[in-house]
C-alpha cells in the first residue's frame, strides 16, 4: 500500500554509514528528508546524493536532516559516502523491510528483463512523524531544489 501524505511515517530503526543505529522517531521536532535510491556509486544515484550534499547548508538552514537509504550494505555505503563527501547519513536496508515498509521495492524492467528494485522516491517528513510530500519517480537533476522548495 503506497504510503500517502498526512499519515505518521512508519517508524524504524537500521544500521548507519557510521556503525550505529538510527531511529526514525527520535528526529522528532525537526523535517526529515528521507530519500530512496536504488545503489551506491550508480549514475542517477550519485547524482541525487551529491545534490543533496551541495543543498546541504540550506537544508541546515531550515533544520532539516536528510538521510539517504538504499539496500546496499553498511560497508558500501562507507565507500560511496567517502568517495563523494556525502556529509549525511546513509541507511543500509539489507533485508529491505524499511524499502518495502515505503512500498518503494517494486518490480522493473529493463531490456525486457524484470526484476527488483528501489523505485527512486523521496518523503518529506514534517516535525510531527507526519508524511508531508512524498516525491515518485524521482528525476535525480534538480531534485534536492525540488524538495527544499517544499519544506514550509
Amino acid at each position: 500500500m503506497p504510503i500517502a501524505e498526512g499519515i505518521l511515517a512508519p517508524d524504524f530503526t537500521l544500521p548507519t554509514d557510521a556503525g550505529d543505529t538510527l531511529t526514525l522517531s527520535s528526529l522528532r521536532g525537526q523535517w526529515v528528508v528521507l530519500f530512496a535510491y536504488p545503489k551506491d556509486d550508480t549514475s542517477g544515484c550519485t547524482i541525487e546524493a551529491c545534490e543533496f550534499r551541495d543543498a546541504l547548508p540550506r537544508f541546515d538552514a531550515s533544520k532539516a536532516v536528510i538521510l539517504g537509504i538504499s539496500p546496499d550494505s553498511v560497508k558500501s555505503h562507507v565507500k560511496f559516502k567517502t568517495k563523494f563527501e556525502l556529509p549525511y547519513t546513509l541507511l543500509a536496508d539489507e533485508e529491505k523491510t524499511v524499502l518495502q515498509a515505503y512500498d518503494v521495492w517494486k518490480e522493473k524492467s529493463m531490456y525486457g528483463k524484470t526484476y527488483m528494485g528501489v523505485e527512486r522516491t523521496t518523503f518529506l517528513i514534517d516535525p510531527a512523524g507526519q508524511i508531508a510530500k512524498v516525491f515518485t519517480k524521482v528525476k535525480p537533476a534538480g531534485h534536492a531544489d525540488e524538495v527544499m522548495a517544499a519544506i514550509v
